[in-house]
């Protein structure tokens, strides 16, 4: 896998069909080989930690992740978004496409940010979490959705590739549409520790079916604790997963060394109507 850098990056995890980095997400993007990736799933940070509260498991929680989850201001917060989302840009291929999670408090920034660093948008997915936390403020609806964006290069010789007949053939024989409904991360996706943020597995084996075939290479620039990874292994893919916080390089290595061992069963329980 370190064919795909330049210079001396040091895997902290490698594998023929697998690579984790622990290191700045600026850093080690800027050493990747312009398009040499064929897709991006990237869950950046959120910056939603402003001393809120939250449930979790029944009990009051506070909504702050770490230090890597905070901002000063809005500018501070886009500047972010423009910079990686640029340097993806630059290693993604003239076919890949890239998809980003995020909610009100991130995801408007990233959808300007795309298009000012030269991406076209081909849809806008509606992940409706079939059982969100409740509202203890009680001051607003109940946040249950996430917008996963997926943009492909505004270039002339793109042409993104997608599954639509599998897509349509998992949903029953009909289109699929751009709302997915399903549950939140499950207890037994965390037998190895849990991510803060940490996405379901069956949403990541959806987004790499819909959008690459087998063998492609997939980054996760925030793999936190690389569900992407796990999803790839499963699916046949190649994956590059970078994350700055050992704790979650070490949970990660030990989710993709665990996969080895498991039985590779699909996680495609829920419907996308």
């Amino acid at each position: 896998m370190k064919n795909f850098f330049f210079g001396s990056i040091k895997p902290y995890y490698e594998t023929e069909a697998e690579m984790l980095v622990l290191g700045d997400t600026f850093s080690v993007l800027e050493q990747i080989k312009p398009g040499s990736i064929d897709m991006i799933f990237a869950d950046p940070p959120y910056f939603l930690s402003n001393n809120g509260i939250t449930c979790q498991a029944g009990q009051m929680v506070s909504v702050n992740k770490g230090e890597w989850d905070k901002t000063s201001s809005f500018e501070e917060k886009h500047e972010f978004n423009r910079r990686w989302i640029r340097l993806c840009k630059s290693a993604l291929s003239t076919n890949g496409t890239i998809w980003v999670s995020g909610t009100l408090h991130n995801i408007y920034s990233v959808g300007m940010a795309l298009e000012q660093e030269g991406f076209k948008i081909i849809n806008n997915i509606t992940w409706q979490k079939t059982n969100p936390p409740p509202n203890l403020a009680c001051k607003c609806f109940t946040h249950s959705t996430e917008t996963i964006i997926w943009a492909q290069k505004d270039e002339k010789k793109a042409k993104h590739y997608f599954d639509y007949a599998l897509m349509k053939e998992l949903n029953g024989g009909k289109q699929m549409k751009d709302v997915w409904s399903g549950p939140l991360t499950p207890q037994k996706e965390k037998t190895y520790g849990k991510h803060p943020t940490q996405k379901p597995l069956y949403l990541l084996e959806r987004i790499i079916l819909a959008s690459t075939n087998e063998g492609a290479v997939v980054l996760d620039p925030f793999c936190g604790s690389s569900t992407t990874g796990v999803a790839a292994k499963r699916l046949g893919r190649r994956y590059i997963g970078i994350d700055n916080v050992q704790e979650y390089i070490e949970l990660s290595t030990r989710r993709l060394i665990g996969e080895v061992k498991s039985e590779r069963v699909s996680c495609m329980e829920p419907k996308y109507v």
